[in-house]
């Protein structure tokens, strides 16, 4: 679980800008899960990621993974998790507004993470 969550960290920041997002389905076979619940073992990843950047006050990089139904969004544990670590509101309506955010803040810290190394 560990070598998913450093390996999906990895291929996020790695992904070229025109392959962003991805979908739930592109990270499973990028990272080359097998089943049994790739997307489950994608979802978990994600979760993990988004508690590393809350934990570090950064953007979730998470958002940069989309559900491939839903309007270019992720899935509602997405939304949820980022509730209930206190970056999104509880306002349902204004939740989407607060993932575009994310969304830009995630690209911004790739693209500053990137002139650093």
């Amino acid at each position: 679980m560990t070598d998913n969550v450093a390996a999906l960290r990895q291929l996020l920041l790695s992904a070229p800008r025109g392959a962003l997002p991805m979908t739930y389905q592109q990270v499973a076979s990028a990272l080359a899960l097998t089943p049994p619940r790739t997307i489950a073992q994608v979802t978990q990843a994600l979760e993990q990621l988004m508690r590393e950047d809350a934990a570090q006050q950064k953007p979730f990089i998470a958002a940069l993974v989309v559900s491939r139904r839903g309007d270019g969004l992720p899935a509602a544990g997405f939304f949820e998790l980022a509730f209930a670590l206190g970056r999104f509101p509880a306002d349902t309506a204004q939740q989407e507004a607060a993932y575009r955010a994310e969304f830009q803040g995630a690209l911004n810290e790739r693209e500053s993470a990137d002139k650093n190394h």
